[in-house]
């Protein structure tokens, strides 16, 4: 009987990594159709790049730093319980290499591909497992402290914070060192609109990501017997709720309404195992609402050129799932209990700090050594060409 559990575990943690990793396609593909024409190939490249460098990063250092588990014995004793611990890395590294993946979309059309690719080395080595031992292995005793002080511990199911809000706020240090697509605004500050280049790409991944999302959130549980038909509805009802808020407050806008899902469930990954379904619903809602917001502010106010939006879909819709998850998951709303606002807020807080620090540190030494940005001429003719040396069509 032990053997069968392990085995249906090993089976399903495995197909929770499939899902997972094909959602990197969604990256790709909303970043595809997002970017202008000219940088399509490289949103491509940098993906599959990104995770596999991803996987060197975590494999030799991120998980162990995590977990306190290595690889460094024999196939035999890595194959024990059917390869449990194997196929449990394979899933957590598909969470860790969403990092860059959110990345390269607030970053895309200027960076440099060399020094992002040491970015995402030492992002997928060092600083995300840091906070991800911290909230999902009790590291450093922080976890216990929340929960002898506030009464509960930080809850982040499936990652609100740990991945997203994590690779948002890095994100905006990156696009903030970077500076603004050339052109992007005018001397007196007025935008220049680069309308994407691709909206059935865009929507493809969307379509992607909001699949793949159900392995990343029910299977978040990592073994058979914790799987939840409450994950899975709130899940949906949260992208439902991301949907149609972002329809109205986008005013019908394609981009904002493929991206409202998304923000929805950024924002239920935290409290997904424990809200009810209106909670959930509610969740998606207000985090329609917050990218949309966010977004419009962010380009056409404050003059930040991130791409894809990243740092308001994932910086802030999941530092917002992580504050939810302490409301809507408790019993007065209907929620299962076990959590304390007050530890998700600071848990949060604590993700957020670390992010800002370490995209800080990373990309900062980055651009005093190296510098992360193409010069004005390749940036010009676009980095499919200035990186790769090929342009997406023929005909170009």
């Amino acid at each position: 009987m032990d053997a069968l559990i392990a085995a249906n575990d090993v089976l399903f943690v495995l197909l929770g990594a499939i899902m997972v990793l094909a959602m990197h396609a969604g990256f790709a593909f909303l970043e595809v159709g997002t970017v202008r024409k000219k940088n399509q190939i490289n949103a491509l490249v940098k993906i599959m790049v990104d995770f596999s460098v991803s996987t060197i990063a975590y494999f030799f250092i991120g998980y162990s730093i995590a977990y306190g588990i290595s690889f460094y014995s024999g196939a035999e004793v890595l194959a024990a319980k059917n390869g449990l611990d194997l196929v449990k890395f394979f899933f957590l590294l598909t969470f860790a290499a969403a990092i860059p993946a959110i990345i390269s979309g607030g970053i895309a059309e200027r960076a440099r591909f060399n020094p992002q690719l040491a970015a995402t080395f030492a992002l997928v080595g060092f600083v995300y497992p840091f906070f991800e031992g911290i909230v999902w292995n009790n590291h450093y005793g922080i976890q216990d402290w929340l929960l002898a002080t506030f009464g509960a511990k930080f809850h982040d199911f499936a990652g609100s914070v740990v991945v997203h809000a994590m690779g948002g706020w890095i994100a905006i240090v990156a696009v903030v060192l970077l500076g603004a697509r050339n052109g992007r605004y005018s001397k007196d500050g007025r935008l220049h609109a680069y309308p994407p280049s691709n909206i059935p790409f865009l929507a493809l991944g969307a379509w992607i990501l909001t699949v793949g999302w159900f392995g990343f959130n029910v299977m978040s549980a990592q073994a058979i017997q914790g799987i939840s038909g409450l994950v899975a509805v709130n899940s949906l009802m949260a992208l439902v709720g991301g949907t149609l808020s972002a329809l109205v407050a986008g005013k019908n806008d394609p981009g904002f309404v493929h991206n409202g899902p998304l923000a929805g469930l950024v924002a239920v990954c935290a409290g997904s195992d424990v809200m009810h379904p209106l909670g959930a619903l509610v969740t998606g809602i207000a985090a329609g609402i917050l990218f949309v917001w966010a977004f419009t502010l962010t380009q056409s106010r404050w003059k930040i050129d991130d791409v894809l939006g990243v740092w308001p879909l994932h910086g802030l819709c999941g530092a917002w799932g992580g504050i939810a998850a302490g409301i809507f998951g408790a019993k007065a709303l209907g929620g299962m209990g076990g959590v304390s606002l007050t530890s998700q807020l600071l848990g949060t807080a604590l993700g957020v700090l670390v992010a800002i620090a370490g995209g800080f540190i990373v990309y900062g030494t980055l651009k005093k050594l190296v510098g992360i940005r193409l010069d004005a001429e390749e940036e010009f003719d676009g980095a499919d060409l200035s990186i790769h040396k090929i342009a997406s069509t023929a005909e170009d």
